[in-house]
């Protein structure tokens, strides 16, 4: 297999790795990087659960591979809160009860950090249709759109 050389982005610091051309973002997260936050649901870009942030936007880091991102801005779960103050949207759902299991909760949190950034009132509406990616076994989602609402700041 074929081995390059890249440094990914993630979190805003840098890291330099020797990759494999078939290694997903998601297995460096995880096997390499020790974050651990993007979880393996269904390895197929169907359940949400290893959505990350490049570039601002949503991805799912199953489906995309490392050498593919390179120098580009990676965010996961971890690099969410600023040390140990909580972004708006882990303290909204943590206080609207929005995590249960939590499997599913870091790439909804980051699913609506994207799109809050780029639509920062949107309807619940938009924020379902948003969310239409993310499979939660737990919750039943009503928790999950009141506490995207409730981060919008309205």
């Amino acid at each position: 297999m074929e081995r390059h050389l890249i440094t990914l982005k993630i979190n805003g610091e840098s890291y330099p790795l020797e990759v494999e051309s078939r290694e997903t973002l998601l297995q460096v997260l995880r096997d390499r990087l020790d974050l651990t936050g993007a979880k393996e649901g269904c390895g197929g870009g169907e359940c949400g659960a290893c959505t990350v942030l490049i570039d601002g936007r949503p991805m799912n880091a199953c489906l995309v591979l490392a050498v593919a991102v390179q120098d580009r801005d990676i965010l996961t779960i971890e690099g969410l809160s600023d040390g140990d103050m909580l972004h708006p949207l882990q303290t909204s759902f943590l206080e609207k009860g929005a995590i249960q299991c939590g499997f599913c909760t870091p790439g909804m949190i980051l699913t609506a950090k994207g799109l809050l950034d780029e639509h920062p009132r949107p309807s619940e509406a938009k924020i379902r249709q948003t969310l239409l990616g993310h499979f939660c076994r737990c919750t039943g989602y009503t928790k999950i759109v009141e506490a995207i609402m409730d981060a919008r700041g309205d």
